[in-house]
């Protein structure tokens, strides 16, 4: 089944924030940026223009603010506000925002939001709508990927492990590989933590997939995958290792 994008929308009046998000959308294959603005009023005409899944707010802005939006506004995406300003978190989220992202904002804190707010935009791909209350802890049981010219849907539990190859990563599934162009950190954030374990700068691998391990090796898929000395003791830990 095609996968229709995830269309996103940044709002800042500091052309620089707007860069520094634009960079970070354009790292990430399931986003497709939609447009910028530089101030609400004009967000306020693209929101009723097109759909949007994702809205990347700004709060302090000229005329109209990013919360006076949030209020003005009936029906808004999911909303990840992006400030340089603490106070106005616990407002934020009593109006039901995704997350809040405090500036300078690190590309590995963007990409967390991101995949907080990616249930809510798969929501017509996934099922029926979960209660309120356990739809912001859900982990989706599988991952877009996109390869070979199209996008591939590929399920967790069949994914054995992960490896680095330069640009690219090589997906080691129970099927085959699937190599596509994308980072071990951007991989590393999309999978759930309890799930997969960085194992080395150059291999995750599933917890439940592994056979076998020493200090220095782990087996997967009769697979010997390097432990590097940095993720040593998580590693260990994890696994229940001394």
């Amino acid at each position: 089944m095609p996968m229709e994008p995830v269309t996103c929308l940044i709002v800042d009046d500091e052309p620089p924030a707007r860069e520094v998000l634009r960079r970070y959308v354009k790292r990430l294959p399931m986003l497709e940026l939609a447009g910028e603005c530089g101030n609400a009023l004009q967000a306020m005409g693209m929101l009723k223009q097109r759909r949007i899944d994702v809205l990347f707010l700004d709060i302090h802005m000229p005329a109209v603010t990013g919360i006076d939006l949030i209020k003005t506004m009936s029906s808004l995406p999911r909303i990840i506000l992006t400030t340089a300003f603490e106070q106005y978190a616990l407002q934020a989220f009593d109006l039901d925002v995704v997350d809040y992202l405090l500036k300078p904002i690190a590309f590995e804190r963007f990409l967390k939001a991101v995949m907080k707010a990616l249930p809510f935009a798969f929501e017509g791909m996934t099922g029926a709508r979960l209660p309120p209350a356990a739809e912001k802890d859900v982990a989706l049981p599988f991952l877009y990927i996109r390869a070979e010219r199209k996008t591939i849907k590929v399920l967790l539990e069949e994914i054995l492990y992960i490896e680095s190859l330069g640009d690219y990563v090589k997906i080691r599934t129970k099927h085959g590989d699937i190599v596509s162009k994308y980072s071990m950190t951007l991989m590393e954030g999309m999978l759930p933590e309890r799930r997969f374990i960085r194992i080395h700068r150059s291999f995750i691998a599933a917890v439940d997939k592994i056979c076998s391990y020493t200090q220095e090796h782990l087996e997967v898929d009769k697979v010997q995958l390097p432990i590097g000395k940095l993720y040593r003791l998580q590693v260990l830990k994890i696994l229940g290792g001394e």
